[in-house]
């Protein structure tokens, strides 16, 4: 395993790092424990979860994933191996997306963060996170997917300051060593960057979408992990398994995510089929597994900390893990190029 600096902490975390929004859901608590058993055995260490999970949320399944991992922690008495994640659900704005947590009402204010850490940390059976991330902004803004500002003034948001506030509150009380967020866009970055000058918690990552069918992070975050040091845990790099070939030719396999849960229209689309085309046909010109070659080319751009995998069996687990070991030569990086350019960013 590699491993790289989280931000500007003292903190190692491996270059892969375990997903886990499936368990609860597609996985058992059986197969979660087997996945953090493999995952440690192979030298990852970071764990990243969700106070929402598994996903799609539902009222009936949320905090099964932080309980699964409490229950092995419980076990194993393993908390000094990993580097242990979670996030705070923010506030539902859209009518569409459930408001279960909460009653809906998940601003980032100092009730609803209280709430939700000490809710995590219960579920999770332990007494502080490493990293404690914002899960989407505490406003109307471009974040999963939708590609034009929606110039929404909100009735009501909380501020940056307010929020980092009371997370610098947890940083002292012990139950959190280093904040981060995620689905933030390039102003919100720079919102909380500034805040920091002020003496208030710095972030330390920044954890959105990234793969070889979404490098919007490309255009205006990378450099804040270039000039600031906020490194991206990069999710969804497999794009729920379309760079793994489940899904070519129309494919709706038994079992597979977007077979089972249709909202994930932004990996169904004839722009997504095309490229996955495309960069499945470049991984097979150069005898490469199309799953690590994705993997592969996540793992060697200079601003990403960990690539989130996820998996749903040991066998993908491995593979994933494995991923690490592949090193893409330029014929190969050149071939990524030119696809891009016929196709950028089909699943934004």
């Amino acid at each position: 395993m590699k491993y790289r600096k989280l931000g500007r902490t003292d903190l190692d975390v491996s270059l892969i790092g375990l997903g886990t929004m499936t368990w609860g859901e597609q996985n058992s608590e059986a197969d979660a424990h087997a996945q953090l058993d493999y995952a440690l055995e192979r030298g990852v260490n970071l764990v990243d979860v969700a106070e929402m999970y598994p996903v799609p949320p539902k009222p009936e399944t949320q905090g099964l994933t932080e309980t699964y991992i409490g229950t092995w922690l419980a076990r194993t008495g393993r908390r000094q191996d990993i580097v242990l994640a979670s996030k705070v659900a923010g506030p539902v704005r859209d009518p569409k997306r459930p408001g279960h947590i909460r009653d809906g009402k998940t601003f980032l204010d100092r009730k609803n963060l209280t709430a939700a850490l000490d809710a995590s940390l219960k579920r999770l059976q332990t007494d502080y996170l490493d990293l404690y991330q914002l899960h989407w902004p505490d406003r109307t803004t471009n974040t999963f997917g939708q590609l034009a500002y929606p110039w929404v003034q909100d009735e009501h948001t909380v501020p940056i300051a307010e929020t980092l506030e009371v997370l610098q509150d947890f940083v002292r009380a012990g139950k959190v060593r280093h904040v981060g967020v995620s689905n933030e866009t390039p102003w919100g970055l720079g919102q909380f960057i500034k805040h920091a000058e002020s003496g208030l918690p710095r972030v330390a990552s920044i954890q959105n979408p990234y793969s070889l069918l979404n490098r919007i992070f490309e255009i205006g975050l990378s450099e804040f992990s270039h000039r600031e040091g906020v490194g991206l845990l990069a999710y969804s790099p497999l794009a729920m398994g379309v760079l793994a070939g489940k899904y070519l030719n129309g494919a709706r396999p038994e079992g597979a995510r977007l077979t089972l849960f249709t909202r994930f229209t932004r990996y169904s689309n004839p722009q997504v089929e095309a490229a996955a085309q495309a960069y499945a046909a470049l991984a097979k010109q150069h005898g490469l597994s199309f799953a690590q070659m994705a993997l592969a080319w996540v793992n060697q751009r200079p601003f990403v900390t960990s690539n989130l995998i996820g998996a749903t069996t040991l066998e993908q687990l491995k593979e994933n893990i494995e991923s690490v070991d592949v090193t893409l030569d330029e014929d190969v990086l050149q071939g990524i190029e030119a696809i891009h350019t016929k196709y950028p960013n089909p699943a934004p």
